[in-house]
């Protein structure tokens, strides 16, 4: 029989929730607050800590700490849903809010009391300050912010938390995902990926959930979603920004309740799916301006994972490169090849908008128009003075024309111009080129879009050249 202690100030809801778990043959315990269940009970030898968020002394997340290896199940009203994805993050298993519905609430302690008996008890040698990443993870990375992804990683795949991966595109939001259903429980279950941009928005619903016969045009037979088919496993949703509204409700309710319902159906049916998310959008922008629902961003945000760009990576560039290298050797069945010293400098310089992804079309490129055993610049294709960063391009400016002076107004004496700000250096640099460019070699000497070149003029104040 389960141990379960139940803190909660308030005596209405405790007794009520006592009586619902001995009902279904649960050894009950139950303080009104941390410092009395610490005086009354050894918090480890419980199987599950439900608590408040708030009580009176110290908050209900003080026993996440305490209890050590026990999980705690934090409960909450939903105005307090911001305090609920905290309690997540300082290592609660899971939240319920109140006033919550008893099914529900069985539901979740009986799974959370699954997941705990198939977890291992760390031993106290275990040193779970540094967590080494694992030797067969997808990644190649050396930086500081590779390393702390591993970290995260390792310490989110032990659990069932929801995760949101953002990142820019073609930074490994999938392979991060992908490691971390390998290390989790449910390795050995399927794990869906979906594109949520690539599906049409009139098909979203009936594959993600499934539909009934006739329940729309062309549906001549019932059809099973992908949330079904990750039952047990994980289910990866890629640019969930895409999603429309109306899925984010239905996706929203699958993570609530855990149970899903075809399109056409009256019948619900209970799945097990750990979700993981992933977007280079700013879904809490996307929020306010009423494009993404709040709720569920919250519900999602739970474990944050970010994807450093490539750009930020320094030598890793290099180390991808190689074995991207030794990749396209093996499969295309050719001479071993070596990067050229100017290639190298050429990939350390660049900005990689495309990231990991375009780093190696242009290793695979390379390698197919190679007559040498040496990758030289050109063969990668980078167009580097189209890429070059507006920081690039300032600290380039600085360097070659340092005594480069700037007319005040007319008649007024030339004074060199110190000190310039971003905003400053791009409103010099239009005003002083657009004579002798276009807007198109503008945008693309300063590594812009022709939008947002428009935007900063408009913002600036920067007027365009008359037409003569």
């Amino acid at each position: 029989m389960s141990r379960i202690l139940i803190v909660e100030d308030e005596q209405v809801i405790r007794s009520a929730l006592r009586r619902l778990l001995e009902k279904h043959n649960y050894d009950v315990s139950d303080a009104g607050a941390v410092d009395e269940a610490v005086a009354q009970f050894s918090l480890t030898d419980f199987d599950l800590i439900i608590s408040d968020l708030r009580l009176p002394g110290a908050p209900g997340t003080d026993l996440i700490k305490l209890a050590g290896h026990v999980p705690v199940l934090i409960m909450t009203s939903y105005g307090s849903m911001r305090s609920a994805v905290d309690a997540m993050k300082l290592g609660a298993k899971d939240y319920i809010a109140k006033p919550f519905n008893h099914d529900e609430m069985l539901e979740t302690i009986a799974a959370l009391l699954a997941t705990a008996s198939e977890e291992p008890v760390e031993t106290p040698a275990a040193d779970s300050s540094s967590v080494e990443p694992s030797h067969n993870l997808p990644f190649i990375g050396q930086c500081e912010p590779m390393q702390a992804l591993f970290g995260r990683i390792a310490k989110v795949a032990r659990t069932d938390a929801t995760v949101l991966i953002l990142g820019e595109s073609g930074t490994g939001k999938e392979l991060a995902a992908r490691a971390i259903h390998d290390q989790s429980p449910r390795a050995q279950a399927p794990m869906i990926s979906v594109n949520c941009a690539a599906i049409p928005e009139t098909l979203i619903e009936s594959e993600l959930f499934g539909h009934e016969k006739g329940s729309f045009t062309g549906a001549n037979s019932a059809r099973s979603g992908l949330i079904e088919a990750a039952d047990g496993g994980t289910l990866f949703l890629d640019e969930i920004g895409e999603l429309p509204l109306e899925a984010q409700a239905r996706l929203l309710r699958f993570l609530q309740e855990s149970e899903i319902r075809k399109v056409g159906s009256v019948q619900s049916k209970k799945v097990n799916v750990r979700l993981i998310a992933a977007t280079h959008r700013n879904l809490k922008e996307l929020a306010r301006a009423g494009e993404f629902r709040e709720d569920l961003y919250y519900r999602l945000y739970v474990m944050e994972l970010k994807m450093p760009p490539l750009r930020n990576r320094g030598e890793d560039i290099i180390e991808l490169a190689e074995k991207f290298l030794a990749d396209a050797c093996e499969r295309m069945a050719c001479p071993t090849l070596s990067l050229s010293p100017e290639s190298r400098a050429m990939m350390l310089a660049y900005n990689w908008p495309g990231n990991v992804r375009e780093l190696e079309n242009a290793i695979e490129r390379a390698v197919i128009l190679a007559d040498t055993n040496s990758i030289t610049p050109d063969l990668l294709g980078l167009d580097i003075d189209a890429k070059l960063t507006l920081d690039q391009l300032e600290s380039r400016f600085v360097e070659h024309e340092p005594q480069q002076e700037q007319v005040v107004n007319a008649g007024a004496q030339r004074q060199p111009q110190q000190g310039l700000s971003l905003d400053d250096y791009f409103q010099r640099f239009v005003l002083e080129h657009q004579d002798q460019m276009s807007e198109t070699e503008l945008a693309k000497k300063l590594g812009v879009s022709r939008k947002c070149l428009w935007e900063r003029r408009q913002k600036l104040g920067i007027p365009r050249k008359p037409k003569g």
